[in-house]
């Protein structure tokens, strides 16, 4: 994000980016979903990717190919929507950061219109503040896209032999995108469409601890590339965490340097949050009110999908929610393999993309 293109192509760019990969890895995102919402027990007994395998192979039996891609255009539309505008306000402000009209600290006497390169915890928070205005945007989109995610109901997919004498439970109807809307604004009103944007303001972090780390791979990288004496010289004198800040961020990184850097940064930001990614699905999709609440369901083994689904379309309880079982922490990262794997293939095509 270093580059010095105008703020509104590096958003077009970057928006273009994020939506090609959104389609790319749309059915994986679907799963994760069903994982995210699954009891955790029943989670751990799909066992991450190979889950995630089982419940993408029921989907494409029971309901088609169709059914892989519900929500996709909603979908699309909010990651259009949500990267156009963080790449856009991330640019602007940083542009407005390097000419130090962002008051992070004084402007130097001498710094002669020297530009200013904004640190670390700079660059976090110019990416807080732009990843918060996006969500704003684009949240409602989110929310739709989960409900039609979600619409089809619960299955078990233990067996390709049980799928279809254990889970005959299909939704009465296939409710389109405005239906999901106008079930939404009934059953909520306007504020539904936000529902969750505490959880979401915090994961605004998720954008900008991935570009921080970004910034450091790409330190990292060119101060392998080009070790030189100036760069020996800040090895000697203050160390190698001296001598990596002193290296410049090349942006001419080639395009699987680029992959890996943007995939490895991603899964980092992913990790640190993902009980929070959790959390925002459960909130989202249940009658829970608070993130303490869906934490708690989710920590003590709870199955979303099977008990509290907003839509109202499944009223059956599953075997798993009459015997939910305390499963800890484990409960809070069910999925993370699978979103680790989809966001590491997702980032790297956007910025594979962007860079292009």
């Amino acid at each position: 994000m270093t580059s010095t293109l105008p703020p509104l192509v590096q958003a077009f760019s970057g928006a273009i980016g994020s939506a090609a990969a959104n389609t790319l890895t749309y059915p994986l995102d679907l799963a994760i979903t069903r994982l995210q919402l699954d009891s955790p027990r029943r989670s751990r007994e799909r066992g991450g990717i190979k889950g995630a395998r089982k419940i993408l192979r029921h989907v494409l039996k029971k309901h088609g190919w169709e059914a892989l891609y519900d929500g996709i255009v909603a979908d699309t539309g909010a990651t259009l929507l949500s990267n156009f505008f963080y790449f856009y306000f991330y640019s602007f402000l940083r542009s407005l950061s390097t000419r130090h009209l962002i008051p992070f600290r004084p402007k130097p006497p001498n710094s002669n219109g020297k530009p200013h390169k904004p640190t670390l915890a700079e660059e976090l928070v110019l990416g807080f503040i732009a990843g918060i205005a996006s969500r704003v945007i684009s949240m409602p989109l989110n929310i739709v896209t989960l409900r039609l995610q979600t619409e089809r109901g619960p299955e078990s997919d233990s067996s390709d032999s049980e799928s279809d004498s254990v889970s005959d439970l299909e939704s009465p109807t296939d409710l389109g995108l405005v239906d999901v809307i106008k079930l939404i604004y009934k059953e909520q009103g306007l504020a539904g469409f936000w529902r969750g944007f505490q959880t979401t303001t915090i994961l605004s972090l998720n954008p900008s601890i991935t570009l921080a780390c970004f910034q450091i791979y790409r330190r990292v990288l060119s101060f392998v590339k080009h070790i030189g004496p100036s760069s020996l010289t800040y090895v000697n004198k203050d160390g190698i965490k001296a001598a990596i800040e002193h290296a410049p961020a090349s942006p001419n990184l080639k395009p699987w340097e680029a992959f890996f850097g943007a995939a490895i940064s991603n899964s980092v930001a992913v990790a640190i949050l993902y009980p929070l990614i959790l959390a925002k699905v459960r909130l989202q999709a249940s009658s829970s009110t608070t993130i303490r609440e869906v934490l708690v369901d989710a920590y003590q083994g709870k199955d979303v999908l099977a008990n509290d689904n907003t839509l109202d379309l499944h009223k059956e309880k599953s075997v798993d929610s009459e015997k939910s079982e305390v499963i800890g922490i484990q409960g809070l990262y069910q999925g993370l393999q699978t979103k680790i794997v989809k966001g590491f293939l997702s980032q790297g095509v956007t910025f594979l993309v962007k860079g292009r």
